[in-house]
C-alpha cells in the first residue's frame, strides 16, 4: 500500500542525489567549520575577512532564486549549489521518513482486519473500531482523551477553533457587515440576543471557507462553509451559533436543528477547516521560513552566529526536502490528497498560493505570534470581552516567551551597542536581501528589538506554529473520525431532516486510507527524544562556539520546557469534565511531544 512512498523517499531519491552537482571547493572549505567561534564580520580589511567574503560570494553566485514549486509562493532554490542543496535535503529527509512506513502498514493491516471481522462500519459508534486497541506502533499513545466520547458536544467543536486550528477565526468588529443573517428568534433562544446584538457587543466571531467553492473536486463532496461563533453573554463560554453551507439550497444550520442535522453541519465545517489548516500550514511555516533561509544563506557567512542559530533551530539541512516530498506523494495526481480529500492535489497548490500571496500566511511581521492574534481580535482586544479559555495562547505563549528570552541573550551577547548592527555588513546584507528575495513584510532595517523579533518568529514558526497545525496533531485529533472527514461521500443535503449520517461519512476502506496518511505524520519516535522542542538549542558544538551566557540561556530554556511538559502531561478533566475549558485533553504543544523544527 505504501511502497510507492518508501520508494520515492528512499532508493529513487538516492539515484537523484548521486547525480547532484558538487559543492564548490571554496564553500566546502568554509563549511568544514574549522573556526573556533562564531563572530560577526570584522570592520577592518583582513585576509580572514576576504576569505569570508569570498565564501559568501560563492554561495550568492551558485545558490539562486528559481520559480516556486507546489504552488506559486516563495522562490525555490536553483543554480548548482541550490540544486545540490535541494537534493541533499531530500536525501536527508528520506533517511528519516520511511522508518515509520512499516509501522503504519502493519497497523493498517490490523485495523482493516478488525473492521472486517466486525462486519464493517454500520453506525457512528463503529468508528471507535478504527481506534480501540489500534495503531499501537504508529500512534502508541492513542488519540487525545475525549475525542471519541465527547465530539458531539458543541463546546468540543467550538474550542477546536482555539486550539486545533486557531488560525482561521477572527472577531467581527461592530462596524462589520454581517456576512449572513440568522433568524432573530432562533438566535435569541440560543444566545439571549440577536446576531446584531452579538456583533455590537464584540461577542461575534467568524470563519470563512467560501473560497473552497472554486477548488477542483476529486468527485467526492463538500460544502463551502462559513460560520459564526460567539461568547455567551452569561456563561462566557465560546460556542458555535450557525453554519452556512454555500452550496445547493445554501442551508443555514444552528444548534436548534435536529441532532443529526447539526452534527452533519459541524462535520462539513470541519472538512473545510481541516483543508484550511494544512495549506495555511504549508504557506505560513514552510514557505515563509524557506525564503528567509535562502536570503540568509546567500548573505551570511557560516561563521556568523545568526547563520549558526538558523541552522540549528530549524534543522535547515532538510528544509528544502518537504516541498519535493509533497509533489512526489502528497499533491501529485493520484497521490494521498487525491485519495482522501474532497479537493485535488492541484487544488492544494491553489489554496497554498492564495494563503501566501494574500499575506494571510505569507506576511512575516504581521504574523508575529501576538500581533497575529491581536489583529484577529483574539488577544489584547479593545473591543468585546476577553476570551475565557484560549488553549493555544496558553500553551504557545509559554514556548514563545522562552524562545524570546534565549534570542534576547543571543542578540545582547553579540551586539553590545546600537552601532553594532550597522557595522555588521552581513546582517545588513541579509535585511537588504529581503527585497530581491521578495520576502513579504520583512523588516527593512534592523536594531536590537527587530533582530530579537525576527529570530523569535523564525523559531516559533518552525516549532510551535507548525506543530499546532501538523505532525502529531493530525492523527491525535485534527483528522480523527467520524468528526473530521476529509471528504463527504454523499452530496450536501438540499433540505434538513437527515436521519442517517453514515452515507455522508468515509466507508471503511476510505477511513483507513485517511488514517494511514495521518499516521505517516504522527512520528512517535520524536516524543521525549533529542529532537523534541525542549532540545531546540541543545547543541554542544554550536554552544561551544558562542558566549557562555547563551549556553546558560539554552539550559534555562530546556528546564522551562521540561517543566511545561509536566504541566501538559498532568492535565486531566476537572469537575465539569473540562481541560483548559475543553471536553478533550489537548497535548499538541507538550514540549516533549512536539519537535523543535519543521518536519512531516
Amino acid at each position: 500500500m505504501l511502497t510507492s512512498l518508501a520508494w520515492s523517499l528512499g532508493l529513487g531519491l538516492a539515484l537523484e542525489v548521486s547525480c547532484a552537482p558538487s559543492v564548490p571547493q571554496a564553500l566546502r572549505r568554509q563549511s568544514a567549520n574549522n573556526f573556533t567561534s562564531y563572530t560577526i564580520p570584522p570592520l577592518e580589511s583582513s585576509s580572514s575577512s576576504s576569505v569570508r567574503a569570498s565564501a559568501i560570494k560563492v554561495k550568492a553566485d551558485t545558490f539562486l532564486y528559481g520559480p516556486s514549486i507546489a504552488g506559486n509562493t516563495s522562490f525555490w532554490p536553483t543554480g548548482s549549489l541550490g540544486n545540490s542543496t535541494v537534493n541533499a535535503d531530500f536525501a536527508a529527509l528520506s533517511t528519516d521518513t520511511p522508518i515509520d512506513v512499516p509501522n503504519v502498514e502493519a497497523d493498517a493491516a490490523v485495523v482493516t482486519s478488525t473492521i472486517a471481522a466486525a462486519g464493517g462500519l454500520k453506525q457512528l459508534s463503529d468508528y471507535n473500531l478504527l481506534y480501540k486497541d489500534q495503531w499501537k506502533k504508529s500512534l502508541p499513545d492513542g488519540v487525545d482523551v475525549g475525542v471519541l466520547t465527547n465530539y458531539t458536544n458543541d463546546l468540543f467543536f467550538s474550542m477546536e477553533r482555539l486550539s486545533v486550528n486557531p488560525f482561521s477565526i477572527k472577531r467581527l468588529d461592530a462596524s462589520a457587515t454581517l456576512p449572513f443573517q440568522v433568524d432573530n428568534g432562533i438566535t435569541t433562544n440560543i444566545t439571549g440576543t440577536t446576531v446584531s446584538g452579538l456583533l455590537k457587543s464584540g461577542n461575534l466571531f467568524y470563519v470563512d471557507h467560501r473560497d473552497q467553492a472554486t477548488l477542483e473536486s476529486t468527485g467526492r463532496f463538500a460544502a463551502y462553509c462559513d460560520a459564526y461563533f460567539y461568547i455567551h453573554p452569561t456563561s462566557g463560554d465560546f460556542l458555535p451559533l450557525a453554519i452556512r453551507t454555500n452550496t445547493g439550497s445554501n442551508l443555514i444550520y444552528t444548534p436548534a436543528d435536529t441532532a443529526n442535522d447539526w452534527l452533519l453541519a459541524k462535520m462539513m465545517f470541519n472538512l473545510n477547516d481541516f483543508w484550511h489548516s494544512q495549506w495555511y500550514h504549508l504557506s505560513a511555516t514552510h514557505n515563509v521560513l524557506e525564503i528567509i533561509w535562502e536570503a540568509a544563506y546567500r548573505t551570511l557567512s557560516d561563521e556568523h552566529p545568526v547563520m549558526a542559530l538558523l541552522k540549528r533551530y530549524v534543522v535547515s539541512i532538510r528544509i528544502f526536502g518537504y516541498r519535493v516530498s509533497a509533489i512526489t506523494d502528497l499533491i501529485n495526481t493520484g497521490g494521498f490528497i487525491d485519495q482522501s480529500f474532497a479537493f485535488t492535489g492541484a487544488a492544494a497548490g491553489v489554496s497554498t498560493t492564495k494563503f501566501y500571496q494574500s499575506g494571510e500566511a505569507g506576511n512575516f511581521q504581521s504574523n508575529y505570534f501576538y500581533r497575529n492574534l491581536q489583529n484577529r481580535g483574539l488577544y489584547n482586544n479593545t473591543f468585546g470581552p476577553k476570551i475565557k479559555s484560549f488553549p493555544f495562547l496558553e500553551d504557545a505563549s509559554v514556548i514563545h516567551t522562552s524562545i524570546q528570552s534565549v534570542m534576547t541573550t543571543f542578540v545582547d551577547s553579540y551586539y553590545t551597542s546600537p552601532s553594532s548592527f550597522q557595522q555588521d555588513s552581513e546582517l545588513q546584507a541579509w535585511i537588504a536581501e529581503a527585497k530581491p528575495a521578495q520576502i513579504m513584510d520583512f523588516p527593512t532595517s534592523v536594531d536590537r528589538q527587530t533582530l530579537i523579533d525576527i529570530l523569535t518568529q523564525f523559531a516559533y514558526l518552525g516549532s510551535a506554529a507548525h506543530q499546532t497545525l501538523n505532525t502529531n496533531d493530525l492523527a491525535e485529533i485534527k483528522g480523527t473520525l467520524p468528526f473530521h472527514p476529509a471528504s463527504l461521500y454523499s452530496a450536501v443535503p438540499e433540505t434538513k431532516g437527515v436521519t442517517d449520517l453514515m452515507p455522508f461519512l468515509p466507508p471503511a476502506n476510505a477511513s483507513v486510507q485517511q488514517l494511514i496518511l495521518l499516521g505517516l505524520f504522527a512520528r512517535p519516535t520524536f516524543v521525549n527524544s533529542n529532537v523534541s522542542l525542549s532540545q531546540m538549542f541543545n547543541d554542544t558544538t554550536m554552544l561551544g562556539k558562542m558566549p557562555t551566557k547563551i549556553a546558560d540561556a539554552s539550559a534555562t530554556f530546556e528546564k522551562e520546557m521540561l517543566a511545561q511538559s509536566k504541566v501538559v502531561a498532568a492535565r486531566s478533566f476537572d469537575k465539569d469534565g473540562l481541560s483548559q475549558g475543553m471536553p478533550f485533553i489537548w497535548r499538541t504543544l507538550d514540549p516533549q511531544r512536539a519537535p523543535y523544527y519543521l518536519t512531516v
